[in-house]
């Protein structure tokens, strides 16, 4: 027997998925304060997001902007995403921390979760500088969802919080994707997102084993609760994405804007589209039932 096939004997797949994700992170994990150049000026004529990935690509609306307003508005539309990420990052961080509260320090499993709060505290910086720096001020949902949030962090548990923690990182994960790729996105932009993708990625596996872990031998009562408050987690984390607050600054009537929004087929494919492999995800784990997939078709998820 090798040395590797006996580290990992007798040691569940929960733990094996959990030293493996720890043996990654030693190997390829990134500082944004010295990976983000900082310093460098922000080019005028470059976006903040790919332009197809703007709310209002493919719209009468945006044919009609300046590329002057396309470029504020994008940008405006990162940041607010990125806000929308700060806050559910402090949300994920304190349902892992509960979790894994009073678990044996010694477990893979454990040490991963701690791993990945570090991870998420430098995102957030990351995120917050990325924003300063591109002028946009912060974005915050609305208050009745901050309380909500509040409730979600406290109660959820198990194959809810992972599934919660999945799916927020699930869409954002294939934005980026494309942001990082971008010849024609701010370099700040590119950078943060391939540190966000290569990170996430590690995040994203934990959370799907978490979920795997908790349903196994779940009853159907337990399983259609759960796929509903995962459900409904995704609605506010989608709907908040991007404030509306975004139209005004690029010098657009937010109210004509939102219906643009509203319409827009173009940007509800590209969201479905993201979401694909997630959905292919919770049918598989049980967590896709009736209820749910009215929640994700009302936020164009499915």
């Amino acid at each position: 027997m090798t040395s590797s096939a006996a580290q990992y004997q007798g040691t569940s797949s929960d733990e094996d998925v959990s030293r493996r994700l720890l043996d990654s992170a030693a190997m390829l994990s990134y500082d944004p304060a010295t990976e983000v150049d900082w310093e460098s000026p922000l080019p005028a004529d470059l976006y903040g997001l790919n332009p197809e990935w703007s709310t209002l690509y493919g719209t009468p609306l945006w044919d009609e902007m300046s590329e002057e307003q396309r470029v504020t508005l994008t940008r405006h539309e990162v940041c607010s995403i990125m806000s929308t990420g700060i806050w559910f990052e402090m949300i994920l961080q304190q349902m892992v921390l509960r979790d894994q509260y009073a678990k044996n320090p010694g477990n893979p499993e454990f040490q991963f979760a701690l791993t990945e709060i570090a991870d998420e505290c430098r995102h957030s910086i990351m995120f917050a500088r990325a924003c300063e720096k591109m002028g946009v001020p912060a974005y915050f949902p609305g208050r009745g969802t901050i309380e909500l949030g509040r409730v979600f962090k406290t109660v959820a548990s198990a194959e809810v919080a992972y599934g919660g923690i999945l799916v927020a990182e699930e869409v954002l994960d294939v934005m980026q994707r494309d942001w990082m790729r971008g010849e024609n996105v701010l370099p700040v932009v590119r950078t943060t997102s391939k540190i966000h993708v290569v990170e996430e990625s590690r995040h994203m596996k934990f959370a799907r084993q978490e979920i795997r872990e908790r349903m196994e031998g779940v009853g159907a009562t337990r399983r259609y609760t759960s796929s509903v408050a995962v459900a409904a987690g995704a609605y506010f984390i989608i709907k908040n994405l991007v404030n509306k607050g975004v139209y005004a600054a690029a010098g657009l009537d937010t109210e004509r804007a939102l219906d643009a929004v509203r319409r827009n087929e173009h940007h509800k494919s590209m969201l479905r589209s993201s979401c694909a492999h997630l959905m292919d995800f919770l049918a598989q784990s049980g967590l896709l039932t009736k209820p749910a997939i009215s929640i994700y078709k009302s936020i164009d998820m499915l």
